[in-house]
């Protein structure tokens, strides 16, 4: 039997938190991870990176602008 996590924190917000922290701190970590392969000299792996690098820029704004709708509409 799984047994499901709880949230360390009781808010309804906790999660969208959680996932905007974790969507900039893979953008941070990507640009290690792009230096990296450009050192190596794998150009195929760091547009790779990029693109997720992107992906998660997109995804930490839309977490964003979420969040900033959600606290407006709290007052």
């Amino acid at each position: 039997m799984v047994k499901e996590q709880v949230s360390p924190v009781k808010d309804k917000d906790y999660d969208l938190i959680h996932a905007i922290q974790l969507s900039l701190e893979h953008i941070y970590r990507m640009d290690t991870y792009i230096a990296d392969a450009e050192r190596n000299g794998d150009s195929e792996l760091a547009t790779w990176f990029r693109k997720i690098q992107e992906n998660n820029r997109k995804a930490g704004d839309q977490g964003k602008k979420m969040l900033m709708e959600r606290m407006q509409r709290q007052g």
